[in-house]
């Protein structure tokens, strides 16, 4: 038995298991954090469980991680654990997420937690948990855990089409509307500097650890898993697709009341995500094409330098009344969720598409980085979920005229496509109950192995 108290474990789960305690450290970028915390509750929901979860973050995203996790934490089954960063010269004081950096801000903050790795490495010395969830940033830990036997796992937050192996190429001219080029895929191989880029950090992770976890299913990518499990030659398990809970609370009563003077179904909601920018000209096209489709609308983008988006001449006064632009942080779920939005124009992450499919929403898919053109072509192509916006095949380019095509064959007769069959399957507590317990099952047997 190693030290600790990490010894055999009853691999077929139920009540007199001796508890896994599972410690996870995702990237500081909220599109990381919340898968992590929807699988710590996963973790903790399943029928067959008996885990305990230790969350890992910087002090500053505490309270706001605490708050996904109140449910579990209630029952004792979840700690969240602060880490203090060190200072880095020119990261802003108290930076503890990418939200509200510059993309040079969010490479700084990766170099505090690399300066917060003794931290870690104390505190897996101390708590000495069986299994560590990591994300692509700490591949250091995995070799901190395999120096005291603690099995680590890299937990992917992406797709695993987004996570076949590619290697960069020479990047073309980019379009004038910021579409798609070999530039989105070649930012992970690019350093800054002289700090590890991307891809050099996620191959040390995998390199490092015992086994990886993907957030998906053999039903939507059952193939691709396969090919990256002959590919990495590591155990795979799989978390099934990551269901947010239904939100808590009220909507804000200024967007309740805007979106309820509205039909059911009438309103398109387009929103990009806290980390997904348009350049000046995508934004230019997707508002004007917003305004060409003649419905209600409610646009919410984000600027690298947390300016307030620009839109186009005379843009506001001609939609007013049915037509909003803002920033910052808006109540996603709610949103989407309100009996007057009927379609959702997004950038393809992963989690935001199934928030959509959930919603029962109209797709339309408008990807504009790196990973979020594989999910259209996986989600659009594969699953039949979702219209993609037409892009110009040189360049990428697209226009106004191609959002409003988009949307208006999204919500017509006939453009759902398999976003129902799609939306049953996520919803079904049968099946997500068998993803728990499968995943908390094969993580037991794997533990268990490793510790007899």
């Amino acid at each position: 038995m190693a030290a600790g108290g990490r010894g055999n474990r009853n691999a077929g789960g139920g009540s007199n298991a001796t508890p896994v305690h599972v410690l996870m450290l995702p990237w500081l970028a909220f599109g990381h954090i919340v898968p992590f915390a929807q699988l710590a509750r996963r973790l903790l929901a399943s029928s067959s469980s008996s885990v305990r979860v230790t969350f890992l973050t910087a002090a500053g995203n505490v309270p706001r991680v605490e708050a996904m996790l109140s449910s579990a934490s209630s029952a004792g089954g979840v700690v969240v654990v602060p880490l203090k960063l060190p200072r880095v010269p020119g990261l802003p004081e108290g930076a503890a997420s990418t939200a509200n950096l510059s993309p040079d801000g969010a490479e700084l903050l990766k170099v505090a937690l690399d300066a917060a790795r003794p931290q870690v490495a104390a505190l897996l010395a101390e708590l000495r948990p069986d299994a560590v969830l990591l994300d692509f940033v700490t591949p250091w830990a995995s070799h901190d855990a395999a120096a005291l036997g603690i099995k680590s796992f890299h937990f992917s937050v992406f797709s695993a089409v987004a996570c076949i192996p590619r290697r960069p190429r020479t990047p073309p001219r980019r379009g004038r509307s910021g579409g798609a080029s070999a530039a989105d895929f070649t930012y992970i191989f690019s350093t800054f500097g002289g700090q590890p880029c991307v891809h050099e950090r996620l191959v040390a992770g995998i390199r490092a650890c015992d086994g990886i976890v993907y957030k998906t299913c053999a039903e939507m990518e059952g193939a691709y898993v396969d090919y990256l499990a002959a590919q990495f030659r590591k155990p795979v398990l799989l978390a099934g697709p990551l269901v947010s809970d239904p939100p808590q609370g009220e909507l804000d009563e200024r967007w309740a009341t805007w979106l309820s003077a509205f039909p059911d179904g009438a309103v398109v909601f387009a929103s990009f995500g806290s980390e997904t920018f348009l350049p000046p000209a995508a934004t230019t096209e997707l508002l004007l094409g917003l305004e060409a489709t003649g419905r209600p609308f409610l646009a919410v983008l984000n600027s690298p330098d947390g300016e307030a988006v620009v839109p186009p001449l005379e843009f506001a006064e001609r939609v007013a009344g049915r037509g909003v632009l803002c920033s910052g942080w808006v109540q996603q779920q709610h949103i989407l969720r309100h009996r007057s939005v009927g379609c959702y124009v997004t950038h393809v992450g992963f989690s935001s598409v199934v928030e959509g499919l959930v919603a029962g929403c109209r797709l339309v898919l408008l990807p504009m980085k790196g990973d979020q053109y594989l999910n259209a072509a996986l989600f659009a192509r594969e699953l039949r979920v979702g219209v993609e916006v037409p892009r110009r095949d040189e360049d990428g380019w697209f226009g106004r005229q191609d959002v409003c095509d988009a949307v208006a064959a999204a919500v017509a007769d006939g453009g759902e496509g398999d976003n129902r069959k799609w939306a049953n399957f996520l919803t079904d507590d049968a099946v997500q109950g068998r993803f728990a317990d499968e995943f908390v099952r094969q993580l037991r047997e794997f533990v268990s192995a490793a510790s007899s």
